[in-house]
């Protein structure tokens, strides 16, 4: 295919805004699928995202499209997530391509993940094509959405088009307007090759594949390739394209996009972001890669069973090389044994990868409660940094912690402003501004929409936060955040113990004036959650060598006195004294089995 007529592009969107339905329609119109095979959200090919209804992972797929202008184009496209969490695989996706289709549903209008994402495509200087997609929605407002578009965003009004995902209807109009104004992708095909890194995944036959885009020269499979950061050296096992299926092909041109099944099966020897050249008169200039992700949130996560820890490591390094957002380092605790501290970029990022090594690599794991990265400067001058309350250190050796602060979006109904504030003020929000979305169009007073912005600290926004916002605003609200930057914080590690034991994996790093409230509501959830023993159980919330709250969960007590039908008073009082005996003697030997619930008794301190 000549390199002027490749077109590379991706579909982005707020989440439910139609993006897979869309790539289903594009697949049917250029046949890339037989009718046969054809399913509902087709690219979503992981479980756990047709289960869910969610895109997690982006996903590339060659179209071959016969347009207007009686010339045949290749279309790479990319269908990519949209919450929140998963920002990073839209990032690197837009990387990889010259212009977007911008998905806006006609009855929800821009959200705050829709400006995100228009604010990364403009940095990266695609062209952007704007959809107004559902149409045939009963409440469907397509003139009032391309208003927005026009206003916010600054489209013409004539680029607007207007599409149903659900019936086809429009999407052959899409189709030309990538054609006619996404610019093809420019590099030599004359220069040594380079491709760039775009995803890896690990085959248990094909060793590590690799998802790549061609920015110069050709790539065939006979050629001995080299890793330039990584300066691995492999000859190629097969090259092929995505249709959406892994297809064979005997080479990949300038600016098409493929995969390279390496026969590697050191996982390390392989990383999102390096650059693929032939290892005899290759390049010795890397492409510009990608910015590591940055994670947000941090847990433990630790196998049931001691022994699955070996298991646990090659998981997570096979997970790793599929999702470069992951982040992990080993760890140990005296409740839980052996594990590893990761680090996600959100708490549906946590979920997914919990789920998906526990499903993929049949692992039974217990993630602590989730925290985020406090930086902490000690006494005598030197920095660290702090993502676990084990590692926070003695408060008479800190000088000062900072807490990182994110500026967060929420677009929303005029009408439930107030509420949000509210909801702000009880997280220690604080407003930065607030712009109306609707200026240009006439609505009802309370139906306007408005795009408020708040800097508030990302721990207040870890849990049920987003829940709290659906409840308050009827479901209306959306959100977006960004980090911001560290601010000073007064912060204490508040401890949990059991039978007098702390139990290191529920402690956690909470601000300084409200350790006890969490703590009665700690020790609260706790007793609720472990099961009662044969001796009374103690359960105490500590700030440094201070109880801030206690419990006790009451001993299951044996009537020893059912036997006894009468007789001298003093046989009773004996048989009393040694059951006493014999529960403080377990009470010091005996140990509490903490269930995986309590560790998520901390995701419940608002309830």
């Amino acid at each position: 295919m000549e390199q002027s007529r490749i077109r590379n592009f991706s579909i982005v969107a707020h989440i439910d805004h139609g993006k897979s339905t869309l790539a289903d329609r594009m697949l049917e119109r250029t046949g890339a699928v037989a009718a046969r095979e054809m399913r509902e959200q087709l690219l979503d090919q992981m479980e756990l995202e047709r289960e869910k209804g969610i895109t997690i992972k982006a996903q590339a797929v060659r179209l071959d499209f016969q347009a207007a202008d009686g010339h045949g184009y290749e279309l790479n496209l990319i269908d990519t997530p949209g919450h929140v969490d998963f920002t990073y695989e839209v990032s690197r996706a837009l990387a990889a391509c010259e212009g977007a289709v911008l998905v806006v549903d006609a009855t929800q209008g821009i959200q705050a993940q829709t400006l995100a994402t228009v604010y990364q495509a403009i940095e990266l200087d695609l062209t952007l094509v704007p959809v107004v997609n559902k149409v045939d929605a009963p409440l469907a407002e397509p003139a009032r959405v391309a208003q927005e578009l026009v206003d916010v965003v600054g489209f013409e009004r004539d680029q607007i088009l207007f599409t149903s995902a659900r019936t086809g209807e429009g999407v052959e109009a899409v189709l030309e307007a990538v054609v006619r104004d996404v610019p093809p992708p420019s590099g030599d095909a004359g220069a040594p090759l380079r491709a760039l890194v775009l995803d890896a995944t690990y085959d248990s036959f094909k060793g590590v594949v690799l998802y790549v885009r061609i920015a110069d020269g050709r790539l065939d499979g006979r050629s001995v390739l080299r890793l330039i950061q990584q300066g691995r050296r492999f000859e190629p096992l097969e090259v092929g394209c995505f249709r959406p299926q892994l297809q064979p092909v005997p080479s990949l041109e300038t600016g098409q996009v493929g995969y390279i099944a390496t026969g590697l099966k050191g996982i390390a020897e392989a990383r999102v972001g390096d650059t693929v050249t032939t290892a005899v008169r290759g390049s010795e200039t890397a492409l510009a890669g990608y910015a590591p992700a940055k994670s947000m949130v941090f847990a433990g996560l630790y196998p049931t069973d001691a022994n699955q820890y070996p298991q646990l490591r090659e998981a997570l390094e096979k997970l790793s090389l599929n999702d470069a957002s992951l982040a992990w380092q080993p760890e140990s605790s005296a409740a839980l044994g052996f594990g590893f501290r990761c680090g996600f970029l959100g708490l549906l990022h946590m979920e997914i990868v919990q789920e998906r090594l526990e499903r993929e690599f049949g692992l039974d794991l217990v993630a602590t409660a989730p925290g985020v990265e406090y930086q902490v400067t000690l006494t005598d001058g030197t920095e660290s940094v702090v993502d676990s309350p084990a590692r926070l250190p003695a408060p008479n050796h800190i000088a000062e912690v900072r807490e990182p602060w994110v500026r967060l979006a929420v677009t929303m109904p005029a009408r439930f402003v107030g509420a949000v504030m509210g909801l702000m003020e009880e997280h220690r929000g604080e407003f930065a501004k607030l712009d109306y979305l609707d200026a240009g169009v006439e609505v009802e007073e309370g139906d306007a929409r408005v795009l408020a912005e708040y800097l508030v600290p990302l721990s207040e926004i870890l849990v049920e936060f987003y829940d709290q916002l659906k409840s308050r605003t009827s479901g209306y609200a959306s959100l977006d955040y960004q980090f911001a930057s560290y601010r000073p914080a007064r912060v204490v590690r508040l401890d949990v113990l059991v039978n007098g034991e702390p139990v290191d994996a529920l402690s956690a790093i909470v601000p300084a004036g409200d350790a006890a409230p969490r703590g009665r509501r700690m020790v609260g959830h706790l007793k609720e959650l472990i099961p009662r023993q044969l001796f009374d159980v103690p359960l105490q919330a500590a700030v440094g060598g201070r109880i801030v709250a206690r419990e006790t969960v009451r001993a299951l007590r044996k009537n020893v006195l059912s036997k006894c039908y009468g007789g001298d008073v003093t046989r009773k009082r004996k048989l009393l004294e040694a059951q006493k005996a014999g529960k403080k003697r377990m009470k010091m030997l005996g140990s509490v089995e903490v269930p995986q619930e309590a560790f998520m008794a901390v995701l419940r301190l608002r309830d």
